[in-house]
């Protein structure tokens, strides 16, 4: 195969992995309910930023490290599911529906980027995917290694800004329709934070079970 069939591979590999739900989407999501599309875009754009950091740590091998430490992994898992299990937990306890009460002030762009790169860094599934995947599309014969590692990254967030991008425009229209709708957006506020919680209850379990 020649790399630009790779590079088409790695496309498809990657867009098949980005559009299933996951931890990123679901924090993108509940920021643009939050704080509309400002504060969804500042989540992608800080996810994208946790991509730069997933690719350098491949680079410098510490994912490597963890696959010989199975332990730092699987605490990995559990950290990220302790963090998104809190934000979700924090949204169904809240007393106002995705801040559009006039009273309720959303997080700002800064600390959404800040918040959006942390569950990146704490998303066991790019862990995966770096460690399975993307080594083997890393081929000397191609070239540079760390300018075949920047394509690939810029794949990847090209990937990023699409699909999570259009569920940050969604979930704006959906705000937009729940304002002034006080029950319906409570409702929503819960939904969402029973979707978060669920997603760590999954991803905790898959870290206790590694730990046992």
């Amino acid at each position: 195969m020649t790399h630009y069939g790779q590079l088409w591979l790695f496309f498809v590999l990657v867009f098949g992995i980005i559009v299933l739900p996951g931890l990123d989407m679901a924090f993108v999501m509940g920021s643009a309910l939050t704080g509309g599309r400002s504060r969804g875009f500042a989540a992608v754009a800080g996810i994208i930023a946790g991509g730069i950091c997933h690719v350098l740590m491949t680079a410098l091998g510490i994912s490597v490290l963890i696959k010989l430490i199975p332990g730092a992994f699987n605490a990995l898992l559990l950290a990220g599911a302790l963090y998104i299990g809190w934000i979700g937990m924090s949204l169904m306890r809240s007393e106002s529906s995705f801040g559009l009460h006039p009273d309720s002030r959303p997080r700002s762009r800064a600390a959404t980027f800040r918040q959006g790169m942390l569950t990146s860094l704490l998303n066991p599934k790019a862990y995966l995917f770096m460690l399975a995947i993307f080594p083997q599309f890393l081929r000397p014969d191609y070239g540079l290694i760390w300018l075949q590692a920047l394509v690939m990254w810029l794949i990847i967030a090209l990937n990023q800004l699409c699909v999570y991008g259009g569920v940050a425009l969604m979930a704006d229209r959906a705000r937009r329709w729940l304002h002034g709708k006080p029950a319906a957006g409570m409702m929503a506020t819960r939904c969402v934070g029973a979707l978060l919680v669920a997603a760590a209850m999954f991803t905790g379990f898959e870290g206790w079970l590694g730990l046992h």
